[in-house]
């Protein structure tokens, strides 16, 4: 077992170990000493941030929504670690989502829905949440390095209900999984604010050019499912949500599989930059972003 694996075991047995208020004390100090010594990665998040709120915020005010973003995210990983040990109950009163019908109805009739999400608030929990309300999920994720903290976080996942497929390296393409779990009636959510392949769709995303996965828009026209774009972010007891959509899908009139398949990347751009511009401080985005 290496020190980067180890560190995960460490995590997910010792925080669930501890009383919720001494772990969460012992998160936020270390997001406020990560905020204060401005290593790699909170300093792209400040370059990221300061995309989203734009040129006109004081840096003041910027480096206050930078403390407030590391954070929100170590509020994440202290809740991932602890998810095992919630009761079904615990799920469903600690993530509130706007548009629960919505799926719901989805579900009930058999066609699924894709949830194209960003990387915001804690989709851990709302994948849970789903699985607690009874409905099938499926979704993909990426292969880590090294392989047995991959291997760790599916086991994690799996755990909690979920079916998770490598983006790479399975016996089927995932594409071809996920159409027929979407045709079960099957929740399909995908993190869809960062391309991982380089082989992403180019969309506008605050006033720059950045890549998001093909994935959302490609399947939801390849099966007609619907399409819900979600905005994701915290209050002080719950993980929330709100669902946008079902986005229209564009006809074969309106062109080409590859043509129709950036205007909907586009829109779904669109509707998580609006998502993320209402959050800024819930948007875990520690990595570079844009083309330029």
């Amino acid at each position: 077992m290496n020190l980067t694996e180890l560190g995960y075991v460490a995590g997910w047995r010792l925080v669930r170990a501890l009383p919720r208020p001494v772990a969460a004390a012992a998160f936020t100090a270390g997001a406020d000493r990560a905020h204060r010594h401005r290593g790699a990665g909170a300093t792209r998040l400040r370059a990221n941030l300061r995309r989203v709120v734009g040129p006109d915020l004081p840096e003041a005010e910027l480096d206050d929504l930078v403390r407030a973003g590391l954070r929100s995210y170590a509020r994440y990983w202290l809740e991932a670690f602890r998810l095992p040990s919630l009761s079904r109950e615990q799920v469903l009163a600690n993530f509130r989502l706007d548009g629960t019908e919505l799926l719901a109805a989805d579900v009930a009739a058999g066609r699924g829905a894709v949830v194209a999400l960003p990387h915001a608030g804690n989709w851990d929990l709302a994948g849970a949440w789903v699985v607690a309300n009874g409905w099938p999920l499926s979704t993909v994720a990426e292969r880590l390095k090294p392989e047995a903290v991959y291997e760790r976080f599916v086991a994690f996942r799996e755990g909690l209900g979920m079916e998770i497929l490598p983006t790479s390296g399975g016996r089927r393409p995932p594409l071809d999984v996920l159409t027929e779990r979407l045709a079960a009636g099957a929740v399909v959510p995908l993190l869809a604010d960062r391309d991982l392949s380089a082989r992403g769709v180019e969309v506008d995303f605050f006033a720059g050019r950045t890549r998001m996965p093909a994935g959302p828009a490609l399947l939801a026209l390849r099966t007609g499912a619907p399409l819900y774009v979600a905005s994701m972010w915290y209050e002080p007891d719950a993980a929330c949500a709100s669902l946008e959509g079902p986005l229209p899908l564009p006809g074969p009139e309106e062109g080409t599989l590859d043509r129709r398949v950036r205007s909907l990347t586009q829109l779904i751009a669109d509707s998580l930059a609006a998502g993320i511009a209402r959050h800024p401080q819930d948007w875990h985005m520690l990595q570079r972003m844009w083309l330029d």
